[in-house]
């Protein structure tokens, strides 16, 4: 084939792909939906006219594009790999993590069910083996969620739900595939009816061998990009030769499912990539992906949908039955999964509850499109196939993807308005029009002052001032008609817009290189939770969502597992790291969002709403001080170098800002402007690194610090390092319960506990202890403790508390202090008999 020809035929399809999404937007229906209609238009037109008699002068371009060398190995080799790893890279993994359960259930289970579903339909109504009808349910069963995810996206619907979707279909997709593979291997040996049991028992390998693949290959690639620190292009190439490598490796090397391992390497590198990669390499690096993979997912879909044509031309009047039969038992079996099982999960509180209206969207919005029609030519290419079932899956797989893009794609859209997704609510409508009016009247003020500084003919300025007026003079009407929201959805819609505008700082600050892009990700996380949850709980969502951003998380608490039980330090090293610097970005915005609230909030909302918004920011910014003191004063020396480590890259930000200016004054040439950012870019490379944080030596300091160990010499605070048991705990969390039996003694690292005891309440903060009462006097507990902020607790068990109290004074001291604070005389505690014990 002439390269010429070829060329010219693929940069025309480029073309294509720019003009469908202008036409898609204009047409308003899914840009999949174009894809797939401009490439059977472009299939049937080179078909007809190379069969035509009317000319010929079109043969050889209708030649070409007929056979250009499209295989499903160009597909599941090129574009599948691209496609699924920039989809791991564009995911807000710590988000996706809040809805694992109902992500990783709705993704398994609803390959299961429709496979199952499809395949025995078939199989009941048609001649073909249980094996190919399997087969073909599996084909079927992947979906594509960009058409409903895009119009969610239009109409505001709520975040985490498109989340859910987009990493349902991920799975979806790659658990589909693995399944794919197994029925084929079936088909293909003429197993006709295999059972379950035979094609469960390889899953786990396919699944675990992609897995450890993916994550190997991601692991060795990041290390190597982080030699790479000064060369992006070169971590830019490495990335691209990435899923491909993970892919056939996985596939030839161990037989394990490819796309599972392309899933794992884009999921590790999402993780990883942020906090070994310079942050506008990072950036640099994702847009690239972006572009890819915009490219891959059209190109696909124009490429399968030439072969439609190719794939019907032996299509008999029955096969229109089996495709109704596919269409039905397809659909029945996604309503299955939306209207029982994901209920389900939401009344076991292990899904967000998804109102009927988005599940009847989400329904009619699953769309099949080029992996579908990849799978089925996967199939009709394999020799070792019968070729009545080649026929057969073409014909269905085909029909089904034209039946969901061109019935159900081009009417998603208006189905979504019917069941009025499309519409605000009744408060978003009403505060529209208050926002408007409020912007109205800026705008009139701004245009009084600068139309004064144009010579501008009076006549037309009053006739536009005029017409402005009745404007403004509406929506104040209009405003003024709606201004009975209740001032619970004032906080609400303020809050939701308060945290808003802390992602967006968030942002700004990320462009400005003062947060590194890996706490960029946790910060943006915890903002777009604040947002959610403000949206579905109001004020106490927001503040569930506030207390979660500061408080310690699972994987921290398995770290400290690991670090007292095994010594194995680094993991709780690293993340003490992360929480130390997530703190003092988070204390940096927070101190940006009181002159929105003045600014902005006040203005739409009225100054009770912004008074109580600035009571809530203040909560915030106490609680986000107080764990960040704790966390000062358990590691003093790691605090002062972080904040170093701040001031070096914001005055690395200003010294490029001026560079900058002066380059654009003219004030130095290009010469000396690239020598000075080469200098810059070493200095800021040093100042990304973060310090390392020793654990154990900031642990000695911490008991150097503590007032009650002060008079135990270096021997016994090594001995009572070794001793002492460190605990987390979150706010609001019980840490004695009434009646308990008393082993242990608490000392307050950080935080602060709040004690209840027959009615009586006492707070203790750091250099306290807790818990000795009822040892000393050999009585069950009768107070309840709670912690009421973040804390570090030291923990000592008996034995060891009461050696300790024989020879320390200052404990001693300390322990008949608490008592008289409560009452009881201290000569109880401190009997012979206790003495006694004690010694």
């Amino acid at each position: 084939m002439d390269i010429v020809l070829v060329t010219t035929i693929i940069a025309s399809l480029f073309l294509v792909i720019g003009m469908a999404e202008p036409l898609a937007a204009r047409l308003r229906l899914p840009y999949s939906v174009i894809l797939a209609v401009l490439g059977v238009l472009i299939g049937a037109g080179a078909t007809f006219f190379l069969r035509t008699e009317l000319t010929d002068a079109l043969n050889p371009v209708a030649e070409a594009i007929l056979g250009l060398p499209i295989r499903s190995n160009v597909f599941l080799y090129v574009f599948l790999p691209t496609l699924l790893f920039q989809a791991t890279l564009g995911m807000n993994l710590r988000r996706m993590l809040d809805d694992w359960v109902p992500i990783l259930v709705l993704a398994v289970v609803a390959v299961v069910v429709a496979t199952l579903s499809v395949g025995y339909a078939l199989s009941w109504t048609s001649t073909l083996p249980l094996a190919a009808c399997l087969l073909i349910g599996a084909i079927v069963s992947t979906t594509d969620p960009s058409a409903v995810v895009s119009i969610f996206r239009s109409i505001s619907a709520p975040r985490r739900l498109a989340r859910i979707i987009e990493g349902e279909s991920l799975l979806n997709d790659a658990a589909a595939i693995a399944l794919f593979g197994l029925f084929m291997g079936f088909v293909m040996l003429g197993v006709p009816d295999p059972s379950l049991r035979d094609a469960l028992a390889q899953f786990p390998m396919l699944i675990l061998g992609g897995v450890l693949t993916g994550w190997l290959a991601a692991r060795v690639a990041v290390w190597v990009m982080a030699l790479f620190s000064r060369h992006e292009l070169a971590q830019i190439s490495i990335s691209v030769s990435l899923p491909y490598l993970a892919y056939i490796g996985a596939e030839q090397s161990i037989g394990a499912s490819g796309v599972i391992a392309v899933v794992a390497a884009g999921l590790t590198l999402n993780l990883a990539g942020p906090g070994r990669l310079p942050p506008q390499a990072w950036a640099n690096l994702r847009e690239v992906w972006d572009l890819l993979a915009h490219w891959a997912g059209a190109l696909i879909f124009i490429l399968a949908a030439l072969l439609i044509p190719r794939l019907l031309e032996e299509v008999r009047v029955e096969d229109f039955v089996l495709i109704g039969v596919v269409i039905l038992a397809a659909i029945a079996a996604r309503a299955v999964i939306l209207f029982v099982l994901l209920p389900a999960l939401t009344l076991l509180r292990l899904s967000p509850q998804v109102e009927r209206p988005y599940r009847a969207a989400i329904l009619w919005g699953g769309l099949r499109g080029a992996v579908t029609l990849a799978l089925a030519l996967a199939v009709t290419e394999s020799f070792r196939v019968p070729v009545e079932v080649k026929r057969v899956v073409g014909i269905l797989a085909t029909g089904f993807t034209l039946f969901t893009l061109i019935v159900q794609g081009t009417t998603l859209r208006a189905v979504i308005a019917r069941l009025g997704l499309d519409r605000l609510s009744p408060i978003d409508e009403a505060l529209s029009r208050q926002v408007v009016a409020v912007a109205l009247q800026t705008v009139r003020e701004d245009v009084a002052r600068t139309t004064d500084n144009y010579d501008l003919t009076r006549k037309i300025v009053r006739s536009e001032a005029k017409r402005f007026g009745d404007r403004l003079d509406q929506a104040v009407k209009m405003a003024e008609a709606s201004a009975d929201i209740l001032d619970r959805d004032r906080i609400t819609l303020g809050l939701i817009a308060l945290a808003g505008f802390e992602r967006d700082t968030i942002l700004a600050r990320v462009r400005e290189r003062t947060i590194s892009a890996r706490m960029a990700d946790q910060l943006l996380s915890d903002a777009e939770r604040l947002i959610e949850n403000a949206r579905s709980g109001g004020r106490s969502g927001y503040q569930r969502a506030a207390r979660r951003s500061i408080a310690y998380g699972r994987a921290f608490r398995a770290a400290v597992v690991l670090n007292s039980r095994l010594d194995v330090s680094w993991p709780l090293a690293r993340m003490t790291a992360d929480r130390f610097e997530a703190l003092l970005a988070q204390r940096l915005i927070l101190r940006d969002l009181g002159a929105f609230i003045d600014g902005r909030i006040r203005r739409i909302h009225g100054r009770r709403v912004a008074e109580l918004l600035h009571e809530l920011l203040s909560r915030r910014i106490e609680a986000v001080e107080t764990a960040l003191e704790g966390l000062r004063l358990q590691y003093p020396g790691y605090a002062e170098k972080l904040e170093r480590r701040f001031i070096r890259r914001t005055a690395l930000r200003l010294e490029e800002r001026e560079y900058t200016a002066m380059r654009e004054d003219g004030l130095i040439g290009a010469e000396v402007f690239t020598a000075l950012m080469q200098g810059l870019t070493l200095r800021r490379t040093a100042a990304e690194e973060r310090p390392r944080l020793d654990i154990a030596l900031q642990r000695s300091e911490l008991f150097r610090q503590f007032p009650l160990f002060a008079d135990l010499d270096d021997a016994g605070l090594r001995r009572l390092g070794r001793a002492l048991k460190t605990r987390y705990v979150n706010a609001g969390e019980t840490i004695i319960h009434k009646d308990s039996a008393a082993k242990s003694v608490f000392f307050i690292a950080s935080g602060a506990v709040e004690l209840e005891s027959a009615g009586q309440t006492w707070r203790l903060g750091r250099g306290e202890m807790f818990g000795q009462m009822a040892i000393l006097m050999n009585k069950a507990r009768r107070a309840e403790v709670r912690a009421i902020a973040p804390s570090t607790l030291l923990v000592l068990d008996e034995e060891r508390f009461r050696r300790l109290l024989s020879r320390s004074t200052a404990l001693q001291d300390a322990v008949r202090a608490s008592a008289e604070k409560r009452g009881i005389a201290p000569d109880a505690l401190f009997s012979d008999d206790s003495r006694s014990r004690a010694t």
